[in-house]
């Protein structure tokens, strides 16, 4: 029987180049609006696990803040863990002052470059075998430009504890970048095709790069039968039409002073999606959102029966979009310099750019045996259920219920257009 299905696809490339000039990042670090909490830190005295998962939540909420704080009028859609895996294969190869901005950045102070590496081998270990019912590949891989000399601890460490796919290629030949789109193809399942355009410029030396592909089947699929369309309020006012989900049934909600949220498991219910509506402008309540906050809300969920439920099939289309600006914002600007130390890799060499894109789609197909059980519960119920309507600009993370690793945030403003 097949269910609603939730499809992710997305890749995070770094380019490394050779630093001959000045980088064209600065260090920009956003400072924390009013109400915003600048001190969320992770316990240093925590066990290493759960130090990294909470590094990762800290830093999945910051960048997102920083990417919406770009496209504020704009649907955004990323993979924080995917960013961090990527980035994780880059600090293996920093070094002085550049691993310092990483750390900082992505909140590892106080763990050793041993840990980290363990925990992240753990995490893909787990999250690639997370649920038989819930289909998720996290694939690395590093592209050299055949000839250049890359330190071999550096290879080995990301082949031994990050999984990475090691390749050396001569960048000159015509074909080279479709040996690259190809693996990016193969590793999301033909959706994303092409993520590098030839020729590749001759000062590239390496890229590094992360495709995550994800389907999950809803524990209690919707009935498409149920599906019709519904107003949504978009973000810049007008009313657009949505395909409309509808179900009643037993969820997890969470009703907080600034916002409501409903809990949408998958398969065993090890992932789940969360989708959180604001209760005013969604943008102020990304700005004041953070890792504390978000734990708060995951601890307030609660069972509720015979909630009705609305929430609109989508699909959404995020980048090609450049990194840089948002990874400089956290104090990572350094990287993009001529000043970057990744002598762990090799010298004279910094990142180009970061890029990444993502699509996320759900699709839905019902039975008519779940139609049959959807419509009894809502003609039967005795009282008025409790509702969830996302009929205008909602924040979705789709999470590791387990550990709570973030491995998506997107936030969609508009109907179909």
């Amino acid at each position: 029987m097949k269910k609603n299905a939730l499809l992710v696809l997305m890749f995070i490339l770094i380019i490394f180049s050779g630093c001959t000039g000045g980088g064209n990042v600065t260090d920009t670090t956003l400072k924390p609006e009013s109400g915003e909490t600048a001190g969320t830190t992770v316990d240093e005295k925590s066990q290493p696990s759960a130090r990294v998962s909470d590094a990762n939540k800290i830093f999945s909420w910051e960048l997102f803040k920083a990417l919406n704080a770009e496209e504020s009028k704009q649907e955004t859609f990323i993979s924080p863990f995917s960013v961090s895996a990527v980035l994780m294969m880059a600090y293996n190869g920093a070094e002085g002052s550049t691993r310092e901005a990483m750390a900082k950045a992505m909140h590892y102070g106080g763990m050793s470059v041993d840990e980290l590496n363990s925990e992240y081998r753990n995490l893909l270990n787990r999250l690639n075998n997370i649920d038989e019912k819930v289909k998720l590949e996290i694939a690395n891989s590093i592209w050299i430009r055949d000839e250049f000399n890359v330190k071999p601890d550096f290879i080995d460490v990301n082949k031994n504890y990050l999984f990475s796919d090691v390749r050396s290629l001569d960048f000159t030949k015509p074909d080279a970048a479709f040996e690259i789109n190809r693996w990016v193809s193969e590793k999301t399942q033909n959706r994303i095709q092409s993520v590098i355009d030839p020729p590749i410029a001759d000062d590239v030396m390496m890229y590094l790069i992360n495709a995550i592909y994800f389907k999950g089947e809803w524990k209690n699929a919707f009935d498409k039968n149920n599906t019709g369309e519904a107003d949504f309020y978009s973000y810049d006012g007008v009313t657009d039409k949505v395909q409309m989900m509808r179900k009643t049934d037993t969820f997890a909600l969470a009703e907080l002073e600034e916002c409501s949220a409903v809990a949408l498991p998958y398969g065993d219910e090890k992932v789940a999606m969360a989708v959180i509506l604001p209760k005013k402008d969604i943008n102020k309540f990304i700005s004041n959102f953070d890792g504390e906050k978000w734990n708060e809300l995951v601890k307030s969920f609660k069972t509720v029966n015979d909630l009705r439920l609305e929430i609109p099939k989508f699909r959404m289309e995020y980048g090609v979009k450049e990194l840089n600006k948002a990874l400089a914002s956290l104090g990572m600007g350094e990287v993009f310099s001529k000043n970057a130390d990744f002598g762990g890799i090799a010298e004279d060499i910094c990142m180009d750019s970061v890029f990444h894109k993502a699509v996320v789609e759900v699709n839905e197909e019902g039975t008519e045996a779940v139609a049959a059980t959807s419509v009894i519960i809502m003609t039967t119920s005795l009282e008025e259920p409790k509702t969830f309507i996302a009929n205008r600009p909602f924040v979705f993370v789709i999470y590791d219920t387990e550990e709570g690793n973030i491995l998506f945030i997107g936030k969609k403003l508009y109907g179909d257009r």
